[in-house]
């Protein structure tokens, strides 16, 4: 059973990937028109971008308010994969904007026979969207959206979770990752989606930190990292 070619599920999707490409366009031109006229590279303004956060995330993000920043079909569907075969019953994940990722995620939970998608989403807006989006998905059931601060909703998640989906705040991915760590077991996948902080990657890439870890050639480009639980 495959809920993703399923009529109702398969027009959500749709109609939601129309809207988060008409809702980032101008955004995403700007920050590419920024990059070329600086002459940095994206090294360079991510260095930045992390030290902005670092300072004041909670603002920059409600500033972002009515982008999806989306992950993309491509992406989505990987997603979906992944909680199929690792066969997923408790999915966490840090980012759930307008809830693209969450419906990929969630319908792989119903296919798996059940389970729960434990989100977090510090803007208020994009959780009663994201809400409303589960909702005319069919899915609203097995999902539950905590609003708020991720390092202080993540704190409980009531279980072994077997996959981890990190996409938000970049100063707080390693955060993140480190809260969730005592209820990932061997096996668990991490998924870093635009995982560029340095720290970062250099943690999870260390195996003395119990992970095996590598670049994803999903949406290259876009700093995709694949990790699994080792110890």
């Amino acid at each position: 059973m495959n809920s993703l070619s399923s009529g109702r599920l398969a027009r959500v999707l749709d109609n939601l990937h129309r809207g988060a490409e008409a809702a980032d366009r101008d955004y995403m031109s700007e920050v590419k028109a920024d990059i070329e006229a600086s002459g940095t590279t994206l090294e360079q303004v991510i260095a930045e971008k992390l030290a902005e956060e670092r300072a004041d995330y909670r603002t920059i993000y409600r500033d972002r308010a009515d982008n999806f920043l989306a992950v993309s079909r491509a992406y989505g569907c990987f997603l979906y994969s992944i909680a199929r075969a690792c066969k997923a019953t408790r999915i966490v994940e840090f980012g759930t904007s307008m809830g693209i990722s969450t419906i990929y995620l969630a319908a792989a939970l119903r296919d798996n026979g059940g389970g729960r998608l434990i989100g977090t989403e510090l803007e208020p807006t994009k959780v009663a969207r994201a809400r409303a989006n589960l909702d005319t998905a069919g899915l609203a059931d097995l999902v539950d959206i905590r609003e708020g601060d991720a390092l202080d909703t993540l704190q409980d998640v009531g279980g072994d979770v077997q996959l981890l989906l990190i996409d938000g705040a970049f100063a707080l991915y390693l955060p993140v990752l480190k809260l969730v760590e005592p209820r990932l077991k061997p096996g668990a996948v991490v998924l870093g989606e635009n995982a560029f902080d340095p720290g970062y990657l250099d943690y999870v890439r260390n195996p003395a930190n119990g992970y095996l870890s590598q670049p994803l050639p999903v949406d290259e480009g876009r700093g995709n990292e694949f990790t699994v639980r080792t110890a």
